[in-house]
């Protein structure tokens, strides 16, 4: 149990900035957005930029004529309920957040609305009922990067067609994502004729562990499943696989912007932007339930050229021709 206190002091210590009590009070005036992410502000740096522009897009400037309040849970999924549960008794105009955010609020609030953004199928993980008439207070955006999980793997073993063994690595504490991934990426390594071996992470420590037993099971390739954990984790994952000399693909371009290897997926920041715009609206009065959940439609596949060098990798000139963008 979690004294009132306590609780207090654990949110004061995941928002991205601190505004003094006279401020807030100058600002009393403005409709305030909640923004609830599981992960970690440094990884999500693009993603909030995205949201504050469609924010700007629909007519709204943070500290302008809205007011923004930040929640993080550094990757902890658990305190995600814990900080859903604050939100609640605030009086907040929106509250957008990704999918572990929507699950905890979704059964406690029912009128203050609602803004996702999910990797997953909304409908199949229970955000709403249809995407076209989301209904009740609930609507958002979804990259769907969890269905491209079985892509990745596929461009994995184009890209080291030698590999018979390809190592995923999951977070088991997202069940949202991570049961489908692995189902569909063991269906794909079936096709394949490779063998998948599953290592888990959920936790930094976790890392060490992680590496440490891929020297020893020596993968081709190492794809990275979507989740918001890893997110943001970008530039350790990117670091850490080509320290470790390990060819990795991960949905985000900023994986490989960083220094990995090869990233396949929808773009996470148009998602970001979309539920900013879909947030403007809302303060202007329309009903989310009758706002259709929208998708992003840019996948992008980036490839970097200076770390395949750096890993002895002579990427085929078919999956050269198809990348969207290629850092050399």
């Amino acid at each position: 149990m979690i004294r009132r206190r306590d609780f207090i002091t654990l949110l004061g210590g995941l928002a991205v900035t601190t505004v003094p009590l006279a401020a807030r009070a100058q600002q009393a005036a403005m409709p305030v957005v909640a923004f609830l992410n599981s992960s970690s502000p440094d990884g999500y740096v693009p993603m909030v930029a995205a949201f504050r522009q469609g924010l700007k897009e629909g007519g709204y400037l943070e500290g302008q004529n809205v007011a923004v309040e930040y929640r993080w849970a550094d990757g902890k999924y658990d305190r995600v309920p814990e900080i859903a549960l604050e939100l609640v008794g605030r009086q907040v105009a929106v509250i957008v957040a990704n999918t572990p955010g929507v699950l905890a609020l979704k059964a406690a609030i029912t009128t203050t609305p609602i803004v996702f953004t999910t990797s997953g199928d909304p409908v199949q993980i229970g955000l709403v009922a249809s995407m076209s008439r989301p209904g009740g207070n609930i609507t958002g955006a979804t990259t769907l990067a969890v269905e491209l999980a079985p892509k990745r793997l596929e461009l994995a073993h184009e890209l080291v067609p030698t590999a018979s063994v390809i190592v995923a690595l999951i977070n088991p504490t997202n069940r949202n994502t991570a049961e489908p991934q692995l189902r569909d990426l063991q269906a794909a390594a079936h096709t394949f004729g490779l063998q998948l071996r599953i290592l888990h992470a959920s936790i930094d420590r976790d890392f060490d562990t992680v590496f440490a037993n891929l020297a020893q099971l020596r993968p081709g390739a190492l794809v990275i499943s979507n989740d918001a954990f890893f997110n943001g984790r970008i530039q350790q994952l990117a670091e850490l696989s080509l320290r470790h000399a390990v060819p990795a693909i991960f949905e985000n371009r900023e994986f490989v912007a960083a220094g990995g290897l090869m990233s396949y997926g929808g773009s996470l920041p148009d998602a970001y932007r979309l539920a900013g715009v879909y947030a403007a609206r809302i303060l202007k009065g329309e009903k989310p339930g009758e706002l259709p959940v929208q998708q992003s439609t840019k996948i992008q596949m980036l490839l970097n050229l200076k770390t395949a060098k750096a890993l002895g990798i002579t990427v085929p000139l078919p999956l050269l021709g198809r990348a969207d963008e290629v850092i050399e």
